[in-house]
């Protein structure tokens, strides 16, 4: 089986990663500075549980043009919610007819994006719940918990024990949408995390913080009731619990929550890197979803609207809020 991570960064590498140092044949499709650093450093994967496995440079197949997916049996798409119709069009013109597609992409509308140009594949929906930080120098680390997400289809027979071998089990679903929505009410936490500044527990160990968090979780439970759409239950507590859970005072927080809080103490956001590094971030597809949905339905969503004007203000000037600074901004 050949097996393509199509847009090879914090995520692709690694979940690819994973499946190449477990026996998987898999080539890694993205930018060349990822492919001078892999070239150099293969890929060292490690998570919050001590897991450590490790790739050889001359073990990583990186590719960095389209042509390289001509073979691909499965392909994992992982760019940025912005490249995905980018990608889509490249991947038309190389991929063969039958290929299975899956978006590992944050937000809700990859797939479709996807699945609207390549009409000779199979594509599927995927959803990647846990945190990965890029360190730098080949190494990717998982922070938080979670196993990989995806809609239930055939197609996926032949690799289910591949991801199996690679400790990334597939948990199928019939139905993805409330998955991918109970995934982006958690993902509403990378504004917050990415303009505080501080690791991801450092951040949830922050009363205010979560208050922010809360805010805009509550705003959108509020607009998917009116949906009719009620989120999957991805972790021990069901969504619609989490907004009380996260406002709840530090040593009852502590007490209730203590699994949110097992995640490695520098683990971070993906929105967090992308504003180190001066990348255009996923807002639009994360609290900027929230808002198309309130939109949608004649309403408004003030706290996660607020969140996309200051991330975006936060891509051309850099500054880091404290928890009362950031939850006045969004009580005002």
């Amino acid at each position: 089986m050949e097996i393509v991570v199509y847009g090879a960064g914090g995520i692709g590498c690694y979940v690819g990663g994973r499946l190449a140092a477990s026996g998987s044949r898999v080539t890694f499709i993205g930018r060349p500075r990822m492919a001078a650093e892999l070239a150099t450093h293969g890929l060292r994967l490690t998570d919050y549980l001590g897991a450590e496995l490790r790739v050889s440079p001359d073990g990583v197949r990186y590719e960095t043009t389209p042509t390289a997916a001509a073979e691909a049996d499965l392909v994992l798409v992982t760019v940025k919610s912005a490249a995905t119709a980018t990608a889509a069009d490249e991947l038309a013109g190389v991929l063969k007819p039958g290929a299975v597609v899956v978006s590992f992409q944050n937000g809700i509308r990859n797939g479709s994006i996807l699945a609207e140009r390549l009409t000779e594949q199979r594509v599927l929906t995927g959803m990647v719940p846990f945190n990965v930080l890029n360190s730098g120098g080949g190494h990717f680390h998982q922070g938080t918990e979670g196993a990989l997400d995806i809609q239930r289809d055939n197609a996926l027979t032949p690799y289910v024990d591949a991801f199996e071998q690679a400790g990334l089990p597939l948990h199928q679903h019939d139905e993805i949408l409330p998955v991918q929505w109970a995934k982006l009410l958690l993902n509403l936490n990378n504004p917050v995390n990415a303009l505080a500044d501080v690791p991801l527990r450092d951040e949830l160990t922050d009363r205010a913080y979560r208050r922010c968090l809360a805010a805009a979780q509550s705003e959108a439970l509020e607009l998917l009731a009116a949906k009719g759409l009620e989120p999957a239950q991805i972790l021990r507590v069901p969504m619609r619990r989490f907004p009380m859970i996260l406002r709840l005072p530090n040593f009852l927080f502590r007490r209730l929550a203590a699994t949110m809080l097992a995640i490695d103490p520098l683990a971070r956001t993906s929105m967090w890197e992308d504003l180190q590094a001066g990348r255009p971030t996923e807002i639009d597809f994360l609290n900027g979803e929230v808002v198309r949905l309130a939109s949608e339905l004649g309403r408004t969503a003030p706290v996660n609207a607020r969140l996309v004007e200051l991330v975006r203000a936060a891509e051309t000037d850099r500054r880091s809020w404290t928890g009362p600074e950031l939850l006045r901004e969004l009580q005002g």
